[in-house]
């Protein structure tokens, strides 16, 4: 079948870094963050993936054009930024049947052929992958009755609106009569079509188990690294004591913990700590790293001390820098 990735953003909140390299290409181990999203599919069952972008996507087109993918990839452009509805109704002349939809930066455990069988037994326009938090109003909650019929949908609801801690996971099936309930144009998926489908009780809801990650921010990119390392999610390189390394895992002057070291790094007794470090990137002495993510051929200094610091690519932190938090430069 087709799935659709929506991946409309520009990707603000991983700055600098897709100042440069749209969201869906910045690598998560071997893969990009959209070949990890779409993981979710067998490949078996992935016919054709289609990304509703509007950043960049010359260079998602030209990468995959380079990449040898069991699916074949197709890009559909926004022109102007049409939300998460607009996105995937921009896709209604190109997608047909029953098709899967993604957000484009959710590292999940859901296995799709459950929410499947669901769908194929409840029927109905759309099933929703759930999952379960203690504070979902920062969300989509989702009520659901004992058939799995999804009764009710609220998008960020108040403390005081809160009728469930189920929340939408961003993961969903969908039938192409999906695109009967949606208006053309700018429009939210969750504000404007899901309450109306929950009221017309054509939307089901599986709830997964395992973990959940929208890896947006710089915290949640290493969660869904670390956790793509406990789960071996990548076909090349190791993982050694927590850490992948994409060639080289013999850096005997340093000190690295739950990271990702790509190629042709250059370590010089140097602390890395819970961090993502992309190909070529240079540390000197005595520098500690801790919570950060350096873009590909950074030069950190001597005697440099970073923690949460998005680090631009092919830039230089000088000696003795110590920065918390934020962006460099």
């Amino acid at each position: 079948m087709q799935v659709v990735v929506l991946a409309g953003g520009i990707g603000s909140r991983l700055r600098p870094w897709t100042a440069s390299i749209p969201k869906p290409l910045l690598p998560m181990l071997d893969m990009t963050l959209l070949e990890q999203v779409v993981e979710a599919v067998p490949g078996n069952l992935v016919d054709e993936v289609i990304v509703a972008g509007g950043y960049k996507v010359d260079m998602i087109e030209a990468y995959f054009k380079n990449k040898d993918v069991d699916f074949d990839v197709r890009i559909v452009p926004e022109d102007e930024p049409l939300g998460t509805g607009g996105a995937l109704g921009n896709c209604r002349d190109v997608v047909s049947g029953t098709f899967a939809c993604f957000n484009g930066d959710v590292i999940s455990s859901l296995s799709i052929e459950p929410m499947l069988d669901l769908h194929r037994k409840n029927a109905g326009v759309g099933t929703l992958a759930l999952w379960e938090v203690e504070d979902p109003t920062r969300f989509g909650i989702v009520g659901v009755d004992q058939d799995h019929r999804v009764t009710r949908f609220m998008e960020k609801p108040t403390p005081e609106q809160v009728f469930s801690n189920l929340i939408n996971a961003g993961s969903y099936i969908f039938e192409d009569d999906i695109f009967d309930w949606m208006p053309h144009g700018r429009h939210s998926i969750e504000r404007d079509v899901f309450p109306k489908l929950a009221d017309e009780n054509l939307l089901n809801g599986k709830r997964f188990d395992g973990y959940f990650i929208d890896a947006g921010t710089p915290t949640a990119w290493m969660e869904g690294v670390q956790r793509c390392i406990a789960e071996k999610r990548f076909n090349a390189g190791e993982a050694v004591d927590g850490t992948w390394y994409a060639q080289q895992s013999d850096f005997p002057t340093s000190a690295i913990t739950g990271s990702m070291i790509e190629a042709d790094v250059a370590l010089m007794n140097a602390q890395i700590h819970t961090s993502t470090l992309l190909r070529g990137v240079r540390v000197g002495a005595n520098s500690h790293l801790k919570n950060c993510l350096v873009g590909r051929n950074a030069s950190i200094g001597s005697n440099v001390s970073l923690d949460g610091v998005v680090v631009d690519h092919e830039c230089t932190v000088p000696d003795d820098t110590v920065q918390v938090g934020g962006q460099w430069p």
